[in-house]
């Protein structure tokens, strides 16, 4: 996945990050923090270097002035295209010895492992 992402000029924990932000919108670092694994220091980091790219922006958090949300901007949304289109291959190589059924059911299990909170909604 590195290497279909570095032609896009981001790493993976870069887009970590943007797929919070796509699924979820925008959403304060503590958030992204436990959503991405990293720590605090590192989303700072990630998110700094999103902002240098004009791939996300932080925003005041209405009633907190202390909290700033991370959004993603227009060229981040182009860019989290991108980079689907690129990993296309990679991820049709990965399932291709499974059937249609099997590659449906990893679907399912790493979305539930990855998110387990929304699959008990």
């Amino acid at each position: 996945m590195e290497e279909a992402l570095r032609p896009l000029g981001v790493e993976l924990r870069h887009f970590a990050v943007l797929i919070e932000l796509v699924n979820h919108g925008p959403t304060v670092q503590r958030d992204l923090v436990a959503a991405t694994g990293s720590d605090k220091a590192g989303i700072m980091r990630i998110v700094d270097d999103l902002e240098r790219k004009g791939l996300a922006v932080r925003r005041a958090v209405p009633g907190d002035r202390r909290v700033r949300a991370v959004e993603i901007t227009a060229r981040g949304l182009e860019l989290f295209d991108a980079a689907h289109v690129a990993a296309k291959p990679l991820a049709e190589r990965l399932v291709a010895e499974l059937s249609l059924g099997e590659s449906e059911q990893l679907a399912d299990l790493l979305t539930r492992l990855a998110h387990p909170a929304d699959a008990e909604a």
